[in-house]
């Protein structure tokens, strides 16, 4: 699986996709930073009047429900009825749903509008949209225990990928599971690690067909250069922005050095 994600690594440098991203006004920049570090160039459409036009000429479509109103939620879908019309990938991180119930009544009426690619969450999120109780403090997840199980239920429930992060992340199809153990603790002191994660994963959906790959790719990418940041800087500001420099450069044999994940068979 290594050289498929070497290879989704290069194909975003090289192609550089465009990316319409629908986020959560707390991590616009952070989200914006980081695709452009990647190689990728993100653009942020939140009218709803252009969201449907502007998804229609973009690789990627990444969703983020962090902090919605109506103009938001009419944005997003428009934007998701673009994407299913010309096969657009989507991205669906369903921020803050584990605490407000009317957010899985939003996230279910997307998954019925149109494909879901990719659903990206943390453990609480994931549990809640499982059908299962989470524990949450707001939009932060305070379940470590069953998240796994809750991955490949999911998965199997709505037939798409689904990647659950927390100590250790995993993805899954509902026919295996990825786990990935790359890491470090000093995403929790920064606002957005997660939002930044689903941003990235949306520009490597753009280039690979393969949404596990495509998933796994962006993990490993920011995982491996959030642990390469932390051993420049042990504080949340100055780690923040050497986070950002470590994604910009993080290559191919990088990845291969430090890459940690193993698959497992449902």
């Amino acid at each position: 699986m290594i050289d498929e994600v070497v290879k989704v690594l290069n194909d975003v440098k090289r192609k550089m996709p465009l990316i319409h991203v629908i986020t959560n006004y707390v991590v616009m920049n952070d989200n914006a930073n980081a695709l452009l570090s990647f190689g990728a160039s993100p653009a942020m459409v939140m009218s709803p009047e252009e969201a449907y036009d502007f998804t229609a000429i973009s690789n990627a479509l990444y969703v983020n429900i962090g902090s919605i109103n109506n103009e938001i939620k009419q944005a997003i879908i428009n934007s998701v009825s673009s994407a299913s019309v010309h096969k657009i990938p989507v991205i669906l991180d369903p921020v803050g749903c584990a605490a407000i119930k009317s957010r899985i009544d939003f996230v279910k009426m997307l998954l019925k509008l149109g494909s879901i690619s990719i659903i990206k969450g943390n453990g609480g999120e994931i549990k809640a949209l499982s059908g299962e109780n989470a524990n949450v403090k707001g939009v932060d997840s305070l379940d470590d225990n069953g998240i796994m199980e809750a991955c490949i239920k999911l998965a199997q429930k709505i037939n798409t990928v689904v990647v659950s992060t927390g100590k250790e992340d995993y993805i899954s199809d509902g026919k295996k599971v990825v786990i990935v153990k790359n890491g470090t603790p000093l995403f929790t002191k920064i606002t957005g690690a997660g939002c930044t994660l689903g941003a990235i994963m949306s520009a490597t959906s753009a280039v690979s067909d393969d949404k596990i790959i495509a998933a796994l790719t962006a993990l490993l990418a920011v995982n491996i250069a959030g642990e390469l940041a932390e051993k420049e800087s042990k504080l949340p500001g100055t780690f923040r922005a050497k986070f950002i420099n470590n994604l910009y450069i993080i290559n191919p044999d990088i990845i291969k050095k430090h890459a940690k994940f193993e698959v497992l068979k449902v």
